[in-house]
């Protein structure tokens, strides 16, 4: 009864307006409302502060400059092998695995369609027909910027609106199509392993979604936008495998998708598996 209800209140909020209400309050950098917010949520999400470059919470300058706080130095280091792939994030695996017949697995009983889940391009969602699919999702404690599971160069950037379900194990037991409803910034690269996707997916309280090289990229107009980064004479945008790529504020999901026949999931990743950034996604 009780996940029931909190499904059924969800479908009924104003997603986006409670969320940029939120967002305002969590730039506020005044003193009197930041730091017993940031106090609250350190001590309520048991937040390690000592991996972050600035440890005290009333050091940063609003709520969000903490959450998206950035790390010291070698917390998170990339297995020696330059040809694995590494997870994105902080956070748990939702679920991992093969994309069969056009769809990708999001719990029991729901799958959603790759297609939709990139904007509607059905030419770009044939470049990952039978690949792989790796769903990890970071909760309120985690480290919030999300990194390169590989090195590629950008492609393109597409901002696909929607609404802004939470994205935690409930929900996605519970709302079809739940990846392919929210909000997200899909950003395809172009690797040694073939293209790449990481899809960054807003969620219920998530002011926006950013990246390296666009800044802002949620909230944004409310149709699908493609953003086209090969256009003969623009500088090739260029990251390598564990540099930072974008950020959310507040925690979301991040999606990782490669071509068929490019990379096997390491054995011993699961759903609920707990990762960081850097952790051994490929064999």
């Amino acid at each position: 009864m009780k996940d029931q209800l909190f499904i059924a209140l969800q479908h009924i909020t104003p997603h986006h307006l409670l969320s940029r209400l939120i967002g305002i309050v969590a730039e506020c950098p005044w003193p009197s409302i930041k730091n017993p917010l940031t106090n609250w949520f350190v001590k309520q999400y048991n937040v390690n502060m000592s991996e972050a470059v600035e440890e005290n919470p009333e050091a940063y300058n609003c709520f969000n400059d903490f959450f998206t706080r950035p790390l010291k130095e070698g917390m998170r280091p990339l297995p020696e092998d330059k040809n694995t792939v590494v997870c994105p994030a902080d956070g748990a695996i939702s679920q991992l695995g093969d994309i069969k017949y056009g769809q990708i697995y999001q719990a029991k009983g729901h799958e959603f369609s790759l297609t939709e889940l990139l904007g509607g391009d059905h030419e770009l969602a044939a470049e990952f027909q039978d690949g792989k699919f790796a769903t990890v999702y970071l909760s309120p404690s985690d480290y919030h910027r999300v990194h390169m599971p590989f090195g590629g160069t950008l492609r393109k950037m597409i901002h696909v609106p929607g609404r802004l379900f939470s994205v935690n194990q409930t929900t996605a037991e519970n709302v079809p199509r739940l990846f392919a409803h929210n909000e997200r910034a899909v950003c395809i690269f172009d690797t040694e392993k073939g293209p790449m996707a990481v899809i960054l997916v807003g969620a219920m309280i998530v002011a926006s979604i950013e990246t390296v090289w666009a800044g802002l990229v949620t909230p944004h107009k409310r149709k699908v936008q493609t953003f086209d980064y090969t256009p003969e004479g623009r500088k090739d945008i260029r990251l390598e495998r564990g540099e930072e790529m974008g950020r959310f504020k507040l925690g979301s999901t991040a999606i990782v998708l490669f071509g068929k026949d490019q990379v096997e999931w390491a054995e011993e990743l699961a759903a609920e598996t707990p990762v960081q950034m850097g952790h051994a996604f490929s064999q």
